[in-house]
């Protein structure tokens, strides 16, 4: 025994027994049942630690102290999704033992030693995931996950409403109970308290939601104490909000606990907050020196509150064991752990950069044309555009503006398919800021397009819960400058989860953004944000910025197509000043209207640009309002004898690099119109593009400065001008 908390197992079980018996509603296999996942996990924990001293293992955060968790994961039902925290061993292996052919201390070893045979990840990271056990996978997260829990537990009661998923699509019954457990350091994170919050406005509003959180507060994190009490006070008296506690390290208290949260969340659909009151031994994970911040005789007094020897010396003195065989059931349990970590260390790990990334960004283009070519019936397009009622189908609407545009793809997604929704602030009943949604919750109903509190981190995190349950969420984010309170719902949740799943589970989301500068009376950073780098760099995330209005209802189609296709996440990021744009020239030109595009003919590949003009002399690749911009002097430019075409790249990400390649042979000559900033702008990973393919001739690049845009005429100073992509044009020319 090399751990000090093994040799206490021993001292302390082989004490005489004393006299006992079981609680009443623990019977001997139960209680058997649950010690076996509690030792389970303890000694996964002492493998992994073996493991990592060898340098055949990779991860070290254990659940020690924590396994009191097996009694959630009993009370619970097998096919209850979970979204866990990473101190989830005895959870894991207590759930696993309900569902027939599982080994779960196989999958975790796999895990810390990544194995591609792990069954989650396929050795991407070590998770607690798996979709036979409905375990939706987390990795280290700092509350990042409770967001989601409360948007699927939302989407699973909003489904069962509409008729959308259901058990046969999303494997979870309609009374199913969410689950979703943390540390009580993680209870302070904003996205923890802005995820109650969310949840008790719900239930404040009389909407059910099905939750159960668990809090294990074992009163640290890594080394920062949480002042005794604290979740309590916190928690206790929230209205709406059932509070319940108990001694984690108590076998039969956390499981009376845990079955009284479950049956409230079940029967009621209303939200728990069950606190364990656990212990954590061993510290944070085995690099940590815990003696750096704690005193021995602490740690040592740790060791009495240990579940693994109180379970342990509960069935002892109930009889049920000796304490010989409690021992050696522990014993057997260290060898079983080992041999199977023998095996995970020589199982093939990833060997490729393609092999680890194969999961990130599926793309199946001929599946998602094919799928943006499907159209609501008609009868069904009549009602949803309103025919009846005086209104018109689209394309026979005329001419129209971007918001138009956007606003009669949000209707033909929302007519076709039942499952999509639509959500955000003021999106609802006032239609949005812009007057882009206006209507479309009177014509599709409060169920499917309603209004969000003001959360940016609640909003994308409900769409990703919902996804979960079967919904195709297009969420609203009101500007682009707020988005940044919520990224790492982006990045850390909606990225990822295809990634650690091997594309098991899966989000499909359209993020819907108003963004980038050059508002008219409405300016300054808030509200002009120009930053488009944090989401570039994201793994996977589709990012489209439409400029035209007849581009704009094809990519939504595409990004709708995408997403219902291969699972994609879709930022959509809509330029506010060309919302109501409707020249290109002149006053009164109409240049920037176009028709709606034809039924099923609404596709615009992802990844693909769109070319304006023949010029031979320059080609300049723009989007958005610089695309605006870049028709507008390639005009000028032609009165002077010059002929320059323009490329629209229409996609961020994934940018449509063979196109630029291809208009800029066709030229010689490439300037790149970036209305972002100069550091971390578009332009960069374009002239990269060229660099890489070893074009060959003349690059330039005109973009706005490295600023926030600040209010009234003083943004005219920083941002991108046509004079500015003028000037720089003709120097290029002149080179």
């Amino acid at each position: 025994m090399s751990e000090p908390i093994d040799e206490y197992f021993a001292a302390t079980v082989l004490a005489p027994a004393a006299a006992g018996s079981l609680p009443a509603g623990l019977t001997a296999e139960r209680a058997l049942g649950l010690f076996d996942a509690q030792m389970g996990s303890r000694h996964l924990d002492l493998a992994a630690r073996a493991l990592g001293s060898r340098g055949d293992g990779f991860y070290s955060i254990g659940s020690s102290g924590h396994e009191g968790n097996a009694a959630v994961a009993d009370a619970l039902r097998p096919t209850d999704p979970a979204l866990l925290h990473y101190r989830s061993g005895a959870f894991y292996l207590r759930r696993a033992s309900q569902v027939p052919g599982q080994s779960p201390l196989r999958d975790v070893l796999y895990g810390i030693t990544g194995a591609v045979d792990e069954p989650i990840s396929g050795g991407r990271h070590k998770v607690f995931g798996n979709k036979a056990l409905a375990i939706i996978p987390q990795t280290s997260t700092i509350a990042s996950h409770l967001p989601r829990a409360v948007g699927l537990a939302f989407g699973l009661e909003r489904a069962a409403k509409l008729g959308v998923g259901g058990a046969l699509q999303t494997g979870w019954p309609a009374d199913s109970v969410v689950v979703c457990s943390f540390g009580d350091a993680s209870a302070n994170h904003s996205t923890a308290v802005g995820a109650v919050n969310t949840a008790l406005q719900l239930r404040h509003r009389g909407l059910p939601l099905p939750l159960l959180l668990v809090c294990e507060d074992n009163g640290i994190g890594i080394s920062v104490r949480t002042p005794d009490g604290w979740i309590e006070a916190a928690y206790r008296d929230r209205p709406g909000l059932r509070y319940l506690e108990a001694d984690g390290s108590d076998l039969a208290a956390s499981l009376a606990a845990a079955r009284e949260a479950v049956s409230w969340v079940r029967t009621r659909r209303a939200p728990v907050f069950l606190r364990l009151r656990t212990v954590r031994l061993m510290g944070h994970a085995g690099s940590d020196v815990e003696l750096a911040y704690r005193g021995a005789g602490e740690i040592t007094a740790d060791y009495a509150r240990d579940p693994v020897v109180r379970t342990a010396r509960l069935l002892v003195d109930a009889g049920v064991l000796s304490p010989e065989e409690a021992l050696r059931r522990y014993e057997r349990t260290r060898d079983e752990v080992a041999r199977i970590a023998e095996d995970a260390v020589g199982r093939r790990r990833l060997g490729s950069a393609g092999e680890v990334i194969a999961p990130l960004a599926p793309s199946s283009p001929a599946r998602v044309a094919a799928d943006a070519a499907g159209i609501a019936d008609p009868e069904t397009r009549r009602r949803a555009f309103g025919v009846d009622r005086g209104g018109q189908l689209p394309e026979r609407a005329g001419r129209l503006t971007l918001a138009q545009a956007i606003n009669h793809g949000l209707a033909e997604v929302l007519a076709r398919d039942g499952a999509a929704v639509v959500f955000g602030e003021d999106v609802a009943v006032k239609g949005g800021v812009y007057g882009v949604t206006r209507g479309l919750r009177k014509r599709f109903g409060g169920a499917r397009v309603f209004d969000s509190l003001l959360d940016e981190q609640s909003i994308l995190g409900t769409g990703l819960g919902m996804s979960l349950a079967g919904f195709l969420p297009i969420v609203e984010i009101q500007y682009l400058a707020y988005l940044h309170n919520a990224m790492d719902q982006l990045r850390g949740e909606a990225a990822t989860l295809r990634f650690f799943s091997q594309g098991q589970y899966r989000n499909p989301m359209i993020v819907r953004i108003a963004g980038l500068a050059y508002q008219k009376g409405f300016g300054g950073h808030f509200h002009n944000d120009n930053g488009v780098a944090a989401l570039r760099d994201i793994p996977g995330l589709v990012v489209a910025v439409p400029g035209r209005p007849d581009d704009a209802a094809a990519m939504l189609a595409s990004c709708a197509s995408a997403a219902r296709t291969d699972g994609r996440v879709c930022v959509f990021l809509e330029p506010i000043a060309l919302y109501h744009t409707r020249d290109l020239h002149e006053p009164d030109d109409g240049g920037w209207l176009a028709d709606y595009p034809a039924p099923g003919g609404a596709h615009v590949p992802l990844g693909s640009g769109r070319t304006y003009g023949d010029g031979t002399d320059l080609t300049l690749v723009s989007f958005a309002n610089g695309l605006r911009m870049s028709l507008r002097v390639a005009r000028r430019l032609a009165a002077r004898g010059i002929g320059a075409r323009v490329l629209d790249l229409r996609w961020l990400a994934p940018l449509p690099m063979a196109d630029v390649l291809r208009e800029a042979n066709a030229t010689g000559r490439v300037l790149v119109v970036d209305e972002t900033r100069e550091s971390g702008g578009v332009a960069e990973p374009v002239l990269a593009g060229l660099v890489d393919a070893r074009f060959a001739g003349e690059l330039a690049r005109v973009s706005s400065a490295d600023s926030f845009i600040p209010l009234g005429p003083a943004a005219e100073h920083v941002l991108l001008s046509e004079r500015d992509i003028e000037k720089a044009a003709r120097e290029l020319l002149h080179r």
